[in-house]
């Protein structure tokens, strides 16, 4: 009876758990040099039910590009913009309410091409986010049209911890 009580313990303890914090596996190079493909993160998936999401988190998020089963894919980019922000992307530098973006996550001298949004200044709606890749290059993100700007109600939550490899084990932001 007691190896009873103790899984059904463990059982109820990883329940709870699992609701507040998900384990998530990189399995793209859109956010390099940050993140690496097949780092596992962990993330907060309460956080934004409580709060708002920030400028530079580094979020996970429901996207409509089908994934090879079929399913929506999960990316992980990092928010730029929120709701009431200005965003201008022009001759390769991002904008923020009128001011030169400090980026010291990118590799120095990165280009960041607007897409379909060059040159164009964005007024962020209420409700949404505007998210874009550490690797500008090599990212899908809110420049592609197929993106666009995320519905805030679409973030599954913030990665706040990189937890594997273990010699790059660190909190995230």
């Amino acid at each position: 009876m007691e190896w009873v009580k103790t899984i059904a313990l463990s059982v109820v303890v990883a329940l709870i758990i699992t609701a507040f914090i998900k384990p998530t596996i990189v399995r793209q190079q859109s956010m390099s040099p940050t993140l690496q493909e097949y780092d596992l993160l962990i993330i907060n998936r309460l956080l934004y039910k409580r709060g708002e999401p920030k400028n530079g988190d580094i979020v996970v998020f429901q996207s409509n590009i089908k994934s090879g089963f079929g399913q929506d894919r999960l990316l992980i980019k990092r928010i730029i913009a929120v709701p009431g922000d200005e965003l201008l992307i022009e001759d390769g530098l991002v904008y923020l309410n009128g001011s030169l973006l400090d980026e010291p996550y990118l590799i120095h001298g990165l280009y960041t091409d607007g897409k379909s949004v060059e040159g164009e200044t964005i007024v962020i709606p209420e409700g949404k986010i505007f998210a874009m890749g550490d690797n500008r290059v090599n990212s899908m993100d809110s420049r592609d049209e197929s993106i666009g700007l995320v519905d805030v109600d679409e973030i599954l939550g913030k990665a706040f911890v990189r937890l594997y490899p273990f010699n790059k084990l660190r909190l995230l932001n």
